[in-house]
């Protein structure tokens, strides 16, 4: 894998000139794309010099080891630094998904259990928006469903992070929690006391930089206003301001009517639409692709249950990775990354091995 080292590092240094012209900046959205490539392959050349220094100090080391005992005792703990730098290089060379530093759509929607599904989305919405809020990045309420009792039949979310470097990026980290969530725990409308199993389902979708980037013909768009509505069927306002916009040749709908003006609702519901076709593009392009290309953790079906909530025993699971941990009162108020971690780890895990047979 070091032999597309030195290329990479061709790249940096072609990279890093075209950040010096003034052009490339005067164009955000490609000042954007640069500046994360740029990002991206300093991480790389930075593992690459780290490698090579650590090879170098141990090769000295070893020289004065003969004459040094104290040298030589040394040298083992530079050993399993060499490795661990050859190891953080290794995984940093791993292909890596092209939308890993795009902010998300995020869609949480009640399933099986009706009320207390329902309840359960708003919990999973505050435990993302905590998440958020701890990794620095900014959220913003699109569209919601209320329940009766006070939860989501469906919210929708933005997330939306500062960092150029890819492997900071909210799609990097965000991008395995699509897939179905299973709570256990006693519902507040339950009157003796018995455990109730519901489900929620969450959907994740990378968002547009720039609305030209994902082509749509605006022949393609069947436009629906209507009156909006809250819980019940009250009349939230008078004037028809939700929209409807159904794309005719993929069939994906999104409704909007959080905001009062139709103009308003219209442009946070084109702005779903584009994360919607642009993840539908990296789900086809993800077809074609090689297995060691494709996220291994992240390809399972959308229906596939991932995680577990067990609240009388304040455990949580995910039972794609194996991660078990007895602090679900903690991940409930946003402390989210050891499990996302454990999936990052265990889908280099996977892509390394397919690598590996391929070669």
């Amino acid at each position: 894998m070091f032999e597309q080292v030195e290329s990479l590092r061709d790249e940096h240094r072609r990279v890093e000139r075209e950040l010096s012209d003034p052009e490339v900046h005067a164009d955000a959205a490609r000042a954007k794309r640069v500046n994360r490539r740029y990002a991206e392959l300093s991480r790389i050349v930075k593992a690459h010099d780290d490698w090579i220094a650590a090879g170098e100090d141990l090769q000295t080391a070893r020289e004065f080891a003969r004459e040094d005992e104290s040298i030589a005792a040394e040298i083992p703990g530079m050993e399993e630094g060499l490795q661990g730098a050859q190891e953080k290089l290794r995984r940093l060379l791993i292909p890596r998904d092209p939308d890993d530093a795009r902010d998300v759509i995020m869609e949480i929607k009640a399933g099986e259990g009706g009320a207390e599904s329902a309840l359960f989305a708003a919990d999973l919405l505050r435990m993302y928006v905590q998440y958020a809020a701890s990794k620095g990045w900014k959220t913003e309420l699109l569209e919601r469903t209320e329940s009766d009792l006070g939860g989501y039949k469906d919210v929708q979310v933005a997330i939306k992070g500062s960092s150029t470097d890819p492997s900071q990026g909210v799609w990097a980290h965000l991008k395995y929690e699509g897939g179905v969530h299973r709570v256990q725990r006693v519902p507040a409308t339950e009157s003796q006391g018995r455990i109730h199993t519901s489900t929620t389902g969450v959907l994740v979708f990378p968002e547009v930089d720039e609305p030209d980037e994902v082509a749509i013909n605006q022949n393609d768009l069947k436009i629906d206003v209507f009156r909006s509505s809250g819980p019940g069927g009250q009349s939230v306002n008078t004037t028809d301001s939700a929209v409807r916009i159904t794309h005719v040749p993929t069939g994906i709908v999104v409704s909007m009517q959080n905001e009062k003006s139709q103009l308003q609702n219209r442009e946070a519901a084109m702005r779903v639409l584009r994360a919607r076709l642009l993840a539908k593009q990296q789900e086809e392009l993800d077809a074609a692709a090689s297995d060691a290309r494709r996220s291994q953790i992240r390809g399972m079906d959308r229906s596939e249950r991932i995680r577990t909530y067990n609240f009388p025993e304040n455990r949580i699971a995910d039972h794609r990775t194996g991660f078990k941990a007895y602090n679900l009162d903690q991940v409930m108020d946003g402390a989210l990354e050891p499990i996302i971690e454990s999936a990052i780890h265990a889908d280099e895990e996977a892509q390394l091995a397919a690598l590996g047979t391929e070669g």
